[in-house]
């Protein structure tokens, strides 16, 4: 076996990379969660490890307004003449933008806004010097348009035209131009993100056209396939330095039956060929596999992060997210060394708004997550906990809280208008510590507490599926969070997590 598919799993879709050298560097999209668009780096495109968030500061990424599934689109990652350029759409703002950066680990600008509509911004940048700025506009339109600008300022310097409309398939989007062998190249996927996605190519003389459509389109699809991978598109291609070509782009592993893909839009990775024509082709066909025999590049592995983190760091890792964007007030790893520290608010998991929490991505079908925690709720409805968190109408919690003078533990359930807590163990004094947890399998999350001194017990069970995409809605994936919440009011109380585990079974 050449590699292992997915190489970023979990919710890592709409990737794009480029190569500096024998380096190479990856974006996804992250929508509703700060900071935005992770960066990856591998030497050898199947091993990834996490070096930045592009969108580190409210300046560039402005979440207030961002409904689930809004905020960051399909970012672009491009390289040229030293520096890195990430374009992107804040569908929340609908505004087009640019970052860029000679330090790719490092701060990056702040947003060069281009003046164009649409989504899914991408930098082509011609050996003569020119500049496009490529997009695409959804139904009734449902075209790839273009434009040129100056790279210095974002400004248009041409009109903005259309210049392909696929090749009949629902939302052609996703775009990305490339100058490969003297003809210009235009990747696209169309078909929508879910089964009926693909990946279409067309070329020309010209970026600007007329586009020829390739003859083997599409070049890569899943659609009405029998295979654990479903969903494939949203292509970028990548020469290597070796020579050789490959591909990286989005699918899902869905969990039988119905087919459920909790975990969200992962990252793949395909070789790419080309015909005698000069036409390319991702994968066998344009089929795909999880375990990927043939060529691969020589393995350079990263070492593995641990599975617990102490929170003894001056900051968060960069595995970690907030919803939207973070107060200030909300967290500290300051306040109490050794902790998270996370003083709730009024809001809570079911406002599309930014509650106290931080979560990370689930990103193996078996995992255990854990933590410890310290919480003496001091007013009725004061909570904190561990959630599963696809989105403010689908989650998951296991939570400390006072109901009615008395502290508790709970498990709640939250899918669509239905709301339970589904059970209540009464604790007896307020200093105690509670570890909590979840088990989770490809079909269910099993929620446990452990007092000092005891055996972990279980409280609740929820199923995978209704937090999966198909029945919660959205882009995402699901999330395991650390939760605070007043429910309506400031918490008087902070909770202090210890610690918290990541523990990855099977893939």
């Amino acid at each position: 076996m050449a590699y292992q598919n997915p190489v970023l799993s979990g919710f890592y879709p709409d990737p794009s990379v480029c190569r500096v050298g024998e380096d190479y560097y990856l974006a996804t999209s992250s929508f509703e969660y700060f900071p935005g668009v992770p960066l990856f780096h591998s030497r050898d495109l199947i091993h990834w490890k996490q070096i930045a968030h592009v969108l580190t500061r409210p300046s560039q990424l402005p979440l207030e307004r961002a409904n689930s599934s809004e905020g960051i689109f399909a970012p672009t990652l491009r390289h040229h003449d030293g520096i890195f350029y990430m374009a992107t759409t804040n569908r929340s703002l609908n505004a087009n933008f640019y970052v860029w950066t000679d330090d790719p680990a490092g701060e990056w600008s702040d947003p060069i806004v281009v003046d164009m509509d649409g989504y899914d911004p991408s930098l082509f940048f011609d050996d003569d010097g020119r500049v496009y700025f490529t997009a695409c506009r959804p139904h009734p339109e449902a075209e790839i348009i273009q434009c040129e600008i100056d790279i210095r300022t974002g400004a248009r310097i041409s009109e903005v035209r259309s210049i392909w409309q696929g090749t009949g398939g629902a939302y052609p989007e996703g775009p990305h131009i490339y100058r490969i062998g003297g003809k210009i190249y235009l990747i696209i996927a169309e078909g929508g993100t879910e089964n009926g996605h693909m990946v279409t190519v067309a070329r020309s003389d010209n970026p600007w056209g007329p586009y020829e459509s390739c003859p083997y389109n599409p070049i890569l699809t899943h659609r009405s396939r029998f295979s654990p991978i479903h969903a494939t598109g949203h292509a970028d291609l990548l020469q290597a330095h070796d020579g050789s070509w490959w591909a990286v782009f989005l699918g899902t592993r869905p969990v039988p039956y119905p087919f459920r893909t909790h975990l969200g839009r992962e990252t793949f990775l395909a070789p790419v060929s080309w015909t005698e024509a000069g036409w390319p082709l991702i994968g066998d066909k344009g089929q795909v596999a999880l375990e990927m025999h043939g060529r691969a590049l020589p393995h350079v592995k990263w070492e593995e992060a641990g599975e617990r983190d102490h929170f003894d760091q001056p900051e968060l890792g960069l595995e970690w997210n907030f919803l939207r964007n973070p107060r200030k007030e909300d967290w500290s790893l300051a306040e109490h060394s050794g902790f998270l520290t996370l003083r709730g608010s009024e809001i809570t998991l079911d406002d599309a708004d930014s509650p106290a929490f931080i979560g990370r991505r689930q990103q193996h079908f078996h995992c255990s997550v854990q933590t410890a925690l310290h919480f003496a709720p001091q007013q009725d409805r004061e909570e904190a906990g561990l959630t599963v968190f696809m989105n403010e109408r689908f989650h998951y919690e296991v939570a400390v809280t006072r109901d009615e003078g008395q502290k508790g533990i709970i498990f709640r359930r939250r899918i669509g208008t239905l709301w339970k807590v589904e059970a209540f163990v009464e604790l007896i004094s307020d200093e105690v510590v509670v570890e909590l947890g979840v088990e989770a399998d490809p079909h269910q999350y099993m929620f446990t507490y452990k007092l000092p001194d005891d055996e972990a017990q279980t409280i609740g069970i929820g199923e995978c599926c209704l937090l999966a995409p198909e029945v919660a809605g959205d882009f995402t994936g699901v999330y395991f969070g650390l939760y605070a919440t007043g429910n309506g009011r400031r918490s008087a109380a902070p909770a202090l997590f210890d610690w918290f585990d990541y523990v990855a079974g099977e893939s």
